[in-house]
């Protein structure tokens, strides 16, 4: 219910209400929801925007309507009604959330098509018939109208940008696309003739496009393509919204089958309880089953007659009942959900809401990103301490405008996305705003005074914090609540895949916060197949199954933290200048029953033999070559904190065995021992020697 309240209330500050179908003999029937252009013709409850085409004559069977008589091969539907998207008196703009499947399904012994569209346009007359075009408006058209399309390429022309014939891309204003990715290296085949089901939000406030697909009717936890961009500048005040399609030289049925689309105002700023739950929205395209879940028993489809009449005599009665109804119920809502999260354990919070700097204020707070203020340098980025009103002492961090290489695939926009989402707990360093403007990209955390564990665990001097036993083990069960948070507390399970020292803060008390999500992936949970992808992250934290692989799981990250456990407690480098392996030195001392004398020999023994062992051998269990005999993040932590018993090590390090990705009649098992060497019948390396440790 409350739910309902708070559609119909974005709604009427939209002024823009959904009338349901209006014919009670066919209610089902999309054609009563929807107008259909060129080749565009209903099928059995859905629509289909081509028709088959002999591929030697690229004729249609059907001559297409007068209006479109030079488009053969190119269809489109378009909600029958334009919807509003800005109001000009109130300088509003309309955010948006849609949710539709389609299936493309090629004709025998022909080429695919263009491709289909989701698109919205200011012309709906306006296409070009040019192949590979999808049906989208000509660029070289009235510069008047604009357009924002997703499409779903099925074919390649490098003379538009396509990455390949099977892609997702986003395009404004040009069929050369924004941003896009491919679609396989997502597990999505455009080209199988299943049923592909898709989410594309717009959020306003931030000025994000995000785009989910999969053959599963449950929207995976983590989109495949999203963009920074703001799409509001293309927003007449109604523009017409639908799908587009085209054969070009190709084939191919391309068929909508539902479709769910919905407005709403989006307000700065977003809230992380807020971003990825909009309702799906009203039904323009529906099966039965469809609409009964839409429709309860007792309602009363309303025709449009009937609304305008509605509207006409009781529009100041219902816009205050909903006003204040909405409101009631949008404070209720979000009682529950700081009461349902202040429940989930005392490592979770809910801290401030991340606010939008402008640009002019950011440079203020860093001198105008004066060298003097840098107080930390990274691949992609550089961090500044500032201090700005609202917030106090910040964190500022800068990415590197040489070093982009697409909008969509930044690590601003993945460390961005990620931390707009779910994530809230202690240990994390929190995002306070962001700034986008111009060409900078900022992201705005809260400052820690201590800086990184690396910092202080390596670069110690007689003016620096000197870590105790007793510090770096509180240290060590900060990360460890962190990674568990991220592994078994959020919707969607989150790898880190960059957990090192660097990358671990700390603040005036001392207390580990784990930063820096830029490579950080999140995936459905308990899922069996993830992408390969090529390792990223820092030489010596990497497990070797990831190396090999390019896979990563919650066991890398335990091996990554296993070597912070054993940095920490030896205080040394996971490689150090000459070249020695911690994972490889602290092996060889447990095998010679010397494992003690690992121990940071800063400390001067003023440390329990027995919580030194402890430590050390959680370590060593993390960094398990077989990642089947490593514990759970959650388990290590027990461990260390001694409601558990000790892990049973081997006596020596044993073999890494990495299974191959190859297909299960090709499957080998590739043997290193544990000192580094292969045995006689194994496979040659396959990756640095140095990086197996």
């Amino acid at each position: 219910m409350h739910s309902g309240l708070i559609l119909v209330f974005s709604f009427h500050f939209l002024f823009f209400f959904h009338f349901t179908f209006p014919s009670l003999s066919h209610p089902f029937l999309p054609l009563s929801n929807v107008t259909l252009y060129g080749d565009a013709y209903s099928l059995n409850n859905s629509v289909s925007l081509t028709q088959e085409l002999n591929c030697l004559t690229s004729s249609s069977s059907t001559p297409p309507p007068p209006s479109f008589s030079s488009s053969i091969g190119i269809g489109r539907t378009f909600y029958v009604y334009p919807i509003r998207f800005l109001n000009s008196r109130t300088n509003t703009t309309a955010s948006f959330s849609c949710h539709f499947s389609f299936s493309i399904v090629s004709s025998p012994l022909c080429p695919f098509g263009d491709g289909i569209t989701f698109l919205i346009t200011s012309d709906a007359n306006s296409f070009s018939i040019s192949n590979g075009y999808m049906g989208l408006p000509d660029s070289a058209s009235d510069t008047q109208d604009s357009f924002i399309a997703v499409e779903f390429d099925t074919s390649f022309n490098p003379s538009f940008g396509d990455i390949n014939d099977h892609h997702i891309g986003i395009d404004v204003n040009s069929i050369i696309s924004f941003a896009s990715v491919d679609a396989a290296s997502r597990g999505v085949d455009l080209k199988s003739g299943r049923e592909v089901m898709a989410w594309i939000e717009y959020r306003d406030a931030v000025k994000l496009v995000r785009v989910w697909v999969s053959h599963s009717l449950v929207r995976p936890p983590s989109p495949v393509l999203v963009a920074e961009i703001d799409i509001s500048k293309q927003f007449k005040e109604y523009m017409h919204v639908g799908f587009s399609a085209s054969n070009g030289q190709g084939s191919a049925n391309h068929i909508v089958n539902r479709w769910r689309f919905k407005t709403f105002v989006s307000h700065p700023p977003e809230t992380p309880m807020d971003i990825g739950v909009v309702e799906e929205g009203d039904c323009f395209m529906c099966s039965p089953e469809d609409l009964s879940s839409t429709i309860g028993p007792h309602e009363r489809k309303i025709k449009i007659g009937d609304m305008a009449f509605v509207w006409g005599g009781l529009s100041a009665i219902v816009a205050s009942i909903v006003i204040i109804l909405g409101m009631i119920s949008f404070f209720m809502i979000r009682k529950k959900r700081l009461i349902s999260r202040s429940k989930q354990g005392q490592a979770c919070r809910v801290n401030r809401e991340p606010e939008r700097f402008s640009l002019s204020v950011v440079k203020s707070a860093t001198m105008g990103f004066h060298k003097n203020q840098i107080v930390g340098e990274g691949a992609s980025a550089t961090v500044y301490k500032g201090s700005l009103p609202s917030v106090g002492a910040v964190a500022i961090k800068r990415f590197d405008k040489t070093k982009r290489i697409d909008c969509a695939h930044s690590p601003f926009t993945t460390e961005f996305a990620m931390m707009v989402g779910c994530i809230r707990h202690k240990n994390l360093v929190q995002l306070q705003g962001w700034c986008c403007e111009g060409t900078e990209l900022v992201l705005v955390y809260e400052y820690l005074p201590n800086g990184s564990l690396d910092k202080i665990l390596h670069k110690y001097s007689s003016s620096s914090i000197f870590l105790s036993w007793k510090h770096r083990l509180k240290i060590l069960l900060g990360v460890a609540s962190a990674l568990s948070y991220l592994h078994e507390g959020c919707e969607g399970q989150i790898i880190h895949r960059d957990v090192k020292t660097c990358n671990i803060m700390l603040d005036a008390e001392l207390n580990a916060k784990l930063g820096d999500f830029g490579l950080a992936e999140v995936y459905e949970r308990n899922s069996i197949t993830r992408e390969a992808t090529i390792p990223a992250g820092t030489m010596g934290y990497l497990a070797p199954e990831y190396v090999y692989s390019g896979i990563p799981t919650e066991k890398t990250d335990v091996y990554s933290f296993g070597v912070v456990v054993l940095e920490v407690a030896t205080g040394r480098r996971p490689v150090d200048e000459y070249g020695t392996v911690l994972v490889d030195l602290v092996w060889s001392l447990w095998e010679r029953g010397k494992l003690v004398e690992a121990v940071d020999s800063r400390l001067n023994g003023k440390v329990n033999g027995a919580e030194v062992e402890r430590m050390l051998m959680v370590g060593l269990c993390c960094v398990h070559p077989d990642s089947e005999k490593r514990p759970t993040i959650k388990e290590a932590a027990r461990i260390l904190r001694g409601e558990a018993p000790l892990p049973v090590l081997p006596v020596r390090k044993p073999v890494v065995r990495i299974r191959s990705v190859l297909p299960k009649e090709s499957e080998e098992v590739m043997n290193f021992r544990g000192d580094g060497s292969p045995s006689v019948s194994d496979a040659p390396w396959m990756t640095p020697r140095t990086h197996f440790s």
